[in-house]
């Protein structure tokens, strides 16, 4: 076999790598889906969202909740009887408002128990979606997150602020336009919000914590961990299954080209025995 030969199987070899890699880690998914769901006699629905980075071009594309998401969890839930439980894995940095209330508002409407199991972070819309769960499942340091609206990448409170406390010839059309659409989205998902938490908690309850996440009294990359939810009085738990880790570890992060990220091995450490 010559060299031109030798180069065009390389080539070959290196663009089927990610295709078979992919089938594999699809399979590897399904097998441990279809273990849990066995297990826990539930329909497990994973929302995972990963940097993806583009094999060729080699820039980060950021995913997060969208209409696509929204319409294929409404169709897992529709094939799911109404009394076969939900388990909701979350793993999101958030997203748009109108997919993740679709989520939120059908577990919130399913006879079953819903349980949202959050590994790592489950952020703005990915919070919005977890009040609407019977229980929440999170590690020791894993985080929900204030669901305040943002408006074209600023937090809709911040923009209110900024138009109410500058005299209102200083502030611009548009400034003021912001302002009218925040003061409506805030109200909206605090409207949200506290439907979805009415069905659990007291009513005066639900409003207060409503408007605590949805009003911008935080930054919106604020972490809010296990304890301080379950102060609020969300129904968290810490008991993590040890399968659902296992299931995170089949949705890897796409490997950087640059150098620096965390490296280690996986495996398990444990104290030796002392004579």
């Amino acid at each position: 076999m010559g060299l031109m030969e030798l180069l065009w199987l390389f080539f070959i070899v290196s663009a089927l790598q990610p295709v078979l890699q992919r089938r594999y880690l699809d399979a590897m998914r399904s097998r441990k889906i279809a273990q849990i769901e066995g297990q826990r006699g539930s329909r497990v629905i994973l929302l995972v969202h990963r940097q993806e980075t583009m094999s060729l071009l080699g820039f980060p594309l950021m995913r997060y909740i969208d209409v696509n998401d929204s319409e294929e969890v409404l169709r897992a839930i529709q094939l799911t009887d109404d009394d076969v439980p939900l388990d909701i894995v979350l793993h999101t940095p958030g997203g748009l408002v109108l997919a993740a209330t679709q989520i939120a508002r059908a577990i919130r409407a399913h006879r079953g128990k819903v349980t949202v199991f959050v590994p790592h972070y489950a952020m703005s819309g990915g919070t919005l979606i977890a009040l609407a769960a019977d229980e929440i499942v999170m590690c020791r340091h894993s985080v929900l997150g204030p669901i305040d609206p943002q408006l074209g990448g600023m937090p809709a409170a911040s923009v209110i602020r900024v138009a109410e406390e500058k005299p209102i010839a200083e502030v611009e059309d548009q400034t003021l336009i912001l302002a009218d659409v925040g003061r409506k989205a805030i109200a909206q998902v605090t409207e949200t919000a506290r439907s979805l938490l009415a069905a659990r908690m007291d009513p005066v309850a639900a409003e207060a914590l409503a408007r605590r996440l949805a009003t911008g009294i935080w930054t919106h990359d604020y972490p809010i961990g296990a304890e301080e939810a379950r102060e609020m009085g969300l129904p968290v738990r810490l008991e993590m299954p040890a399968e659902m880790m296992e299931l995170m570890k089949l949705y890897p992060q796409p490997v950087r080209r640059q150098a620096g990220g965390v490296e280690y091995l996986p495996e398990r450490r444990q104290r030796e025995a002392r004579r």
